[in-house]
């Protein structure tokens, strides 16, 4: 199943989508007074079955005709994100001088993990901030996201697709000067509309194998990255084995898991994102999101 966070005039809604047809199916009815994205996925084992029962009966709008938020508008908490998780991308940052401490090609031995503010959450197709003088390099970067279902602590690998609900997509934007200057990443990866999402979260039934997801990013039409999902160094049950171990993982936590080679920084000289250039970024499955920097 696909599911939408809708903006209307009574306030954000969820949506049930049929990306065949282009349709969108409105079902905050079925469901308790003032849930949304995240009580539904709270509540799955109840709402899942009667989302799937009674969603084709109610009345189908034109996906065009609504404005879509990011899934989990409001997440509870910072966003899990993984670095130098796709080989290519390792080499490619290492080269560019902007790790810390120093240039290093090397393959890393651990997740290497950091978190991106909620209030960077954005929509799939709204703008996205530049913040001229705060940074003037900005980057992109195309990923695959895991939302987690049911919590846990000291989830062991074997276990860990048992606690994944589904999956969605992050541009994770980043001001790479910023990242560079300040020696870490939480302030660089977190200006507000730095995290566009979207545009569905897709269940984990939708997806039998999602080390075949391909992960893509296109800057003005021209494609920048492209790269399986089974590329990643970690996979996913190493993610939430490591996050696990210490850290009581919630419903509705979104976990960022590595973006492929072909970011800005990645080119010489730099390709860094300008005022009126548009960002896609498309996951097999889970559908393409667009975004202008404003």
């Amino acid at each position: 199943m696909k599911l939408v966070t809708l903006s209307t005039e009574s306030g954000r809604r969820v949506g049930v989508v049929d990306a065949s047809a282009r349709t969108v199916r409105d079902v905050s009815d079925l469901l308790p007074a003032g849930s949304g994205m995240l009580e539904v996925i709270e509540g799955w084992a109840e709402f899942g079955p009667l989302l799937a029962e009674r969603a084709d009966s109610l009345p189908a709008q034109p996906l065009e005709s609504v404005q879509l938020l990011a899934p989990l508008p409001s997440p509870r908490r910072n966003i899990f994100c993984v670095g130098k998780n796709y080989q290519e991308h390792v080499v490619e940052f290492g080269r560019s001088g902007y790790d810390s401490p120093d240039r290093s090609e090397a393959m890393p031995e651990h997740p290497v993990l950091f978190s991106k503010a909620t209030t960077a959450v954005n929509g799939p197709y709204s703008d996205i901030d530049p913040h001229h003088g705060v940074t003037a390099e900005l980057d992109y970067e195309a990923e695959l996201a895991v939302i987690v279902g049911r919590g846990g602590r000291r989830i062991p690998r074997d276990e860990a697709f048992d606690h994944v609900w589904g999956y969605t997509i992050i541009n994770d934007v980043t001001a790479r000067d910023l990242q560079r200057a300040h020696k870490q990443w939480l302030l660089g990866k977190s200006l507000d509309t730095h995290c566009p999402m979207g545009p569905y979260a897709v269940t984990v039934d939708e997806v039998p194998d999602v080390t075949a997801l391909l992960v893509e990013s296109f800057v003005n039409g021209e494609r920048r990255q492209s790269a399986p999902v089974k590329d990643l160094i970690f996979d996913i049950p190493d993610l939430i084995a490591t996050l696990s171990a210490g850290i009581t993982l919630l419903p509705g936590d979104i976990i960022a898991t590595g973006t492929p080679a072909g970011v800005g920084i990645g080119f010489d000289p730099p390709r860094f994102l300008s005022s009126g250039d548009v960002v896609e970024v498309a996951i097999t499955g889970l559908g393409a999101q667009r975004n202008r920097v404003a």
